[in-house]
């Protein structure tokens, strides 16, 4: 379910607007102090929105534009893009006198449009277009930099705990864990029963950090804080140095002793499940289609899911994707825009076409709980409420390096084998985070 394409991030500059009035289309003004999204007179204008193939089902798109075309008479544009040289292209459009009015970008993406002038600051709007909504923590927080709001919450995908109900029933496990102490229990348990050399309890790959970054968030430590624009890391801090011991502890205990310096790629932890080769493993939706077209034997009703319990006493805060709507600085029809994406991302979208056509978690915790309420699948369970305690990477301008130098995947499978202690670790990789973030 979580979005696979992982997008660029940066720290943003405000764009700096020229005032117009609040009639026709043009530029939204700006300034302090909050406001209503401006209403604007669309007759014969046409608004232009970029949206991903494969985002949102043309449903969902349809019913926004409807709404969007009774509310202001402005017809839509829309056009479906696709994802080879995405970045460039949007980075390209954005750089025009007409660009794209509303734009369709992942979460992380937000931070590397807005440093360049490309978004427009929505930060007097924010009340208003999130309409009494508390957005996941997940997608407003690469959304904001410096306290400003740069995109408006679509949708989000995150990773939970797949189990094999069959072998954690053999081990005589019938309730999913609800704490840390459960858990670690029924691993211990499911150890028990099998002698063969290459199982695993949980299969947890130490460079797979996009998961394994969960137990330093559990600790209370940060990727990295921003003062005053300059970024410190926080793996060397006593919560990280806590964050990075109790996940050694437990890829150690629970992962096979080869897991320490791999990813979830080589060797495919889907293959690895469906192999029979573990009970579990923390990933996102996607795992579940990938395990049954691996081993079609396995049946939906075998598997199970549910969000990570942290010794924190709650669930681990998880790696939020998703998706995000940005309007571009430049756009011509910027009122319109601001109507638009309000529409995108109201109650009432989210609910009935986000969550009930395109089976994505919404982009709140008050439209999660509801569609909790209403009854989900059980496998849809585990990632809903994981999606409640949500993170995302920092607003960093320099980010993309660290992802790119595989660094934080080095830090990561460096702790679990043992090759650096984990403070020598983390200190070495909190001054090359450094670095790089404030080059």
């Amino acid at each position: 379910m979580a979005r696979t394409h992982i997008a660029v991030t940066a720290l943003a500059l405000t764009a700096v607007l020229a005032l117009s009035g609040c009639s026709g289309g043009g530029s939204a003004p700006q300034g302090d102090g909050p406001r209503p999204v401006p209403t604007a007179d669309g007759a014969g204008k046409t608004l232009t929105v970029w949206a991903m193939e494969g985002d949102y089902q043309d449903e969902t798109l349809q019913a926004i534009n409807d709404a969007f075309t009774e509310q202001t008479g402005a017809k839509v544009d829309l056009q479906i893009q696709q994802w080879d040289g995405i970045t460039t292209k949007i980075s390209t459009a954005l750089a025009t006198s007409t660009p794209p009015d509303v734009i369709d970008i992942g979460n992380t993406q937000v931070p590397g449009y807005a440093a360049k002038g490309g978004l427009l600051d929505l930060s007097p709007y924010a009340d208003d277009i999130k309409q009494g909504a508390t957005w996941l923590a997940g997608l407003e927080e690469p959304a904001t930099i410096d306290g400003k709001l740069y995109a408006v919450a679509g949708f989000a995908g995150t990773r939970a705990v797949i189990y094999n109900k069959t072998l954690w029933a053999d081990a005589g496990i019938t309730e999913v864990p609800t704490t840390y102490e459960e858990l670690t229990a029924d691993l211990d348990a499911i150890a028990a029963k099998s002698s063969a050399a290459d199982f695993s309890p949980f299969y947890y790959p130490g460079q797979y950090w996009q998961s394994t970054i969960q137990f330093v968030w559990d600790a209370g430590a940060e990727i990295a804080t921003s003062s005053d624009g300059t970024w410190t890391g926080g793996f060397s801090t006593a919560e990280g140095i806590k964050g990075l011991e109790r996940f050694k502890e437990f890829q150690n205990t629970y992962s096979s002793g080869a897991s320490a310096t791999l990813d979830n790629i080589t060797p495919d932890q889907n293959q690895i499940f469906a192999d029979g080769k573990t009970a579990a493993i923390l990933s996102s939706g996607g795992s579940i289609g990938g395990i049954q077209k691996i081993n079609p034997a396995i049946t939906p009703d075998q598997l199970g899911t549910f969000p990570f319990p942290g010794l924190s006493g709650k669930a681990q805060p998880a790696m939020l994707g998703g998706s995000v709507w940005g309007i571009a600085a430049k756009s011509q029809n910027a009122n319109l825009a601001l109507q638009w994406a309000k529409i995108a991302g109201s109650p009432d979208i989210q609910n009935k076409y986000v969550f009930g056509v395109d089976g994505w978690i919404p982009n709140s915790t008050e439209a999660v709980e509801a569609a909790q309420a209403s009854g989900l699948t059980e496998l849809q369970e585990g990632f809903f409420a994981a999606a409640l305690n949500s993170k995302a990477t920092p607003a960093a301008a320099n980010w993309p390096t660290i992802e790119g130098d595989k660094s934080i995947a080095d830090l990561f499978g460096a702790v679990a084998s043992g090759s650096k202690s984990v403070e020598d670790a983390a200190k070495a990789f909190d001054a090359h985070l450094a670095d790089v973030l404030n080059n």
